[in-house]
């Protein structure tokens, strides 16, 4: 990737947009440009497509150089694939490609397989690269079988390359919209003036993202907490993590919330593979396992496929625990010991406890980081507007961390006290469920049920819902008045690590509250997330049914937040593994694995013989050999003549 954030983009537009001009605008500055056309030459009597042509051609700098693919479309994925490093090409447009592959003249042809071809070589490409496509998603549907040939062929391949491209931009009447995130350049203006004050502060954002004032002064993000190793034997005193682990620089998408991306309702983050998560589950039943299959865990293997893109997904390699802590102040921490949640705090981040030590076992990477304190939710709100805000920001700014540092997975945890009243606080609000329905119960230290500590919880959960009773209840409103700063930065979390395409592993309370919220902010996160366990916990259960979360296992673990997704790690990447390593069974076209078994070689020399030797003993004295074995007589107790000696008269009866 480039240093300013992309190396390959797709640039969408529609008819007249500008969007030739704007990616022109992208690679002026480069030495040399090859500029590949895909259009066919048309009618010779159309002189307005003539004309339209030779306006491209006249704004292209002598110094550039064309290429023709209208002959041969297949080609165009090799001129990609053929591009050095040092290289800068510009395809204008693949509207001119797709009406090329349709050419009757190129039929039968495997359309499909060739724009697979075409994003696998935008996807590897090495050279900088900027494709120009048109947008035609959003007109009718065409009314003949050639348009709607056209549409659909088009919009498949918008979809495929934009999946390939590290950024995707729609200009919309010459203005960009950045869709897809990363690092936006610069655009020159055509007149050679700098570029406007709109342009020059923008910064890719995604769909529903508004932006603060360019003349608004912006806050300093505060800095995250460092990355933790835990060992798999800890030491009673670790020693400091090295100076630089911890995360200094900006992510790829860093920009976007630092200059004023307001998260709200409505968002468009992407979605995983439709097609690879039944494509996966599908190709299982072709393995060669000798039981019924994986079961309920077919789902693991549809889940990764479809986050990771393809049919055979990897197991997670790389691995992150975020573990939130802030304590709820009043009622809905009820029965919880003062100091513990800071202490378990303090045990991961030594690399102490159940936590840290499964996440050693699971080689995952922990963060220990603070939440904003909730004040007590039935007195008044538990957040300020601008605290909500942050703690949004935040969390986002965790997942891209872990995502520019190559995390696979997250895995999301909160060992604040009362958490569990907060959950079901949210739930009441966003699902209409009943707290004491939702509302689990309440274990001391000394693992006794303590019911008046559940009933002040209970009544805390009640008081705060009927004071909110006429409140608004959008996302950041529950946030605020109920969620606290936990919920809110696992928000942040869910939406970040959707926006960066990590899936997300959900385990315990506060990170089903989140996914609840994250719902009116961006509909997409909830397809990010995996519940492994419901631990035994209502509020999970019944979030996981609103969310369509299907526990993996009911082993009903109560280990603290974040430990049974751990547990249950392994399990997960076993199953990953054999779908991604067993052959095809043998009946279905698979090779069958003979397996070669050597003779163990002699212990001395002599012949080679795949039957057992048994060796004769050795004659006492000289003597011919003899095939029949020999068996010598045993010697007598005591003196006497020997078996071939004459026995005297005297000696006969002994």
């Amino acid at each position: 990737m480039s240093v300013d954030g992309w190396n390959t983009l797709l640039v969408l537009g529609g008819i007249r947009s500008g969007k030739s001009e704007f990616a022109e605008s992208l690679v002026a500055d480069a030495p040399t440009v090859r500029y590949v056309a895909t259009a066919p030459e048309g009618d010779p009597e159309d002189t307005e497509w003539a004309t339209r042509l030779a306006a491209h051609r006249a704004r292209r700098p002598g110094s550039w150089t064309s290429e023709e693919t209208a002959a041969d479309p297949r080609r165009l994925a090799d001129v990609i694939a053929g591009a050095e490093p040092h290289e800068t090409v510009l395809v204008d447009d693949l509207g001119g490609w797709v009406t090329v592959l349709l050419d009757p003249a190129h039929q039968p042809a495997d359309d499909t397989a060739t724009i697979a071809e075409l994003a696998a070589a935008v996807r590897a490409s090495a050279a900088r690269l900027v494709l120009v496509s048109p947008e035609v998603g959003l007109s009718l549907v065409p009314t003949t079988p050639l348009g709607r040939a056209f549409t659909d062929a088009l919009g498949a391949t918008n979809r495929a390359v934009a999946d390939a491209c590290d950024a995707v931009v729609l200009v919309v009447a010459g203005q960009p919209t950045w869709l897809k995130p990363a690092g936006a350049p610069p655009v020159p203006s055509r007149a050679g003036r700098p570029p406007s004050s709109a342009l020059a502060a923008a910064s890719p954002a995604l769909d529903g993202g508004a932006r603060e004032p360019a003349d608004e002064t912006l806050v300093t993000p505060e800095p995250l907490p460092e990355v933790l190793t835990p060992a798999v034997s800890p030491a009673p005193a670790p020693a400091a993590p090295a100076e630089g682990t911890a995360w200094a620089a900006p992510t790829m998408a860093l920009p976007m919330v630092a200059t004023g991306l307001v998260i709200q309702p409505g968002m468009e983050l992407p979605m995983p593979d439709d097609y690879a998560g039944p494509q996966a589950v599908d190709r299982l039943t072709t393995l060669d396992i000798a039981g019924a299959g994986l079961g309920v865990l077919e789902r693991v293997v549809g889940f990764a496929a479809a986050t990771q893109g393809t049919p055979t997904p990897a197991p997670w390699a790389s691995v992150r625990v975020l573990l939130l802590h802030g304590d709820h102040a009043g009622g809905a921490s009820a029965g919880a010991e003062p100091g513990e949640s800071a202490r378990r705090a303090r045990q991961a981040r030594a690399g102490r406890g159940a936590l840290a030590r499964l996440a050693a076992e699971s080689g995952a990477s922990l963060q220990v980081l603070e939440a904003p304190t909730s004040a007590a939710m039935e007195d008044g709100p538990a957040l300020t507007a601008d605290q909500v805000e942050s703690a949004l920001r935040y969390g986002w700014r965790l997942a891209e961390q872990a995502a520019d540092a190559g995390v696979q997975l997250l895995v999301l945890a909160a060992c604040g006290a009362g958490t569990e009243a907060a959950a079901a606080a949210v739930l009441a609000a966003t699902a209409g469920a009943e707290p004491p329905a939702v509302l689990g119960r309440v274990v001391t230290a000394h693992g006794e049920i303590d019911d008046a500590a559940w009933m002040v919880r209970c009544a805390a959960v009640r008081d705060a819902l009927h004071r909110t009773r006429r409140s608004a209840r959008e996302a950041k409103d529950v946030l605020a008045e109920l969620g606290g700063g936990d919920v809110a930065v696992a928000t942040g979390v869910l939406l970040g690590a959707t926006a960066r395409r990590i899936p997300v592993l959900l385990d315990g309370p506060v990170g089903v509250a989140a996914g609840m919220v994250s719902r009116d902010l961006a509909g997409q996160a909830r397809h990010w997330c995996l519940l492994p366990d419901h631990g035994g916990q209502p509020a999970v259960r019944l979030a996981a049914d609103v969310l369509g979360l299907t526990p993996l296992v009911d082993l009903r673990l109560d280990l603290g937040e974040g430990a049974t997704a751990l547990a249950t790690l392994p399990l997960l990447r076993s199953v990953l593994s054999l779908a991604a390593t067993l052959p095809v069974h043998p009946s279905l076209g698979g090779g069958e694995d003979d397996e070669e078994f050597a003779e163990p070689e002699p212990a001395g020399p002599g012949p080679a013989t795949t039957e057992p030797e048994f060796a004769e003993p050795e004659p006492a004295g000289p003597g011919p050999a003899t095939a029949a074995p020999e068996f010598g007589e045993p010697e007598p107790a005591g003196p006497g003549a020997g078996p071939d000696e004459p026995v005297s008269p005297g000696r006969r009866g002994d």
